[in-house]
């Protein structure tokens, strides 16, 4: 399960809708060996794509050198869809495999919907995907506009 604060959540969705109709990747770090979510990192999409996603190298290297500073590692590695469900794809699955993140949680964020955004969050390890729930911690009353939504028993969490 990831557990994650509600201004987390925002500031994914947030940065996918920033970047709509492109799609968004970025990071969210915590403290090495806690597994909490704490620091939101917008990355660039090197790829400028609408169906695609790639982190920029540069950009990788120096926020890697960052956490690596303020001893954090990756708790979520998230990016956007902006036509399709928050499921992730072939090439997403593979991306993943490839980042070396086997502890990390891969949350996706849907921007299809102007007024609703879908966020979702999956393990994957040799581009093997199982979904899991997300506990949104803090105010949920200020979560509006965002449905979680879990596979496969297709229960719909609406935050109002």
């Amino acid at each position: 399960m990831l557990r994650i604060a509600h201004e987390l959540v925002e500031a994914m969705v947030a940065h996918a809708r920033a970047d709509h109709p492109d799609e968004a990747c970025g990071l969210i770090a915590g403290p090495e060996g806690t597994g909490e979510p704490k620091r939101h990192i917008p990355m660039i999409n090197a790829a400028r794509s609408t169906t695609f996603y790639e982190f920029d190298a540069e950009e990788w290297k120096q926020v890697y050198d960052q956490m690596w500073d303020n001893d954090e590692e990756v708790v979520v590695a998230y990016h956007s869809h902006t036509h399709t469900e928050a499921y992730p794809s072939r090439s997403d699955a593979g991306i993943a495999s490839q980042l070396g993140l086997p502890g990390a949680h891969y949350v996706l964020v849907t921007t299809k919907d102007p007024d609703i955004a879908e966020v979702r969050s999956f393990r994957i390890a040799d581009e093997v995907v199982t979904e899991e729930p997300i506990e949104v911690t803090g105010a949920p009353e200020a979560v509006q506009s965002y449905k979680f939504a879990h596979t496969p028993d297709s229960t719909v969490y609406d935050c109002s």
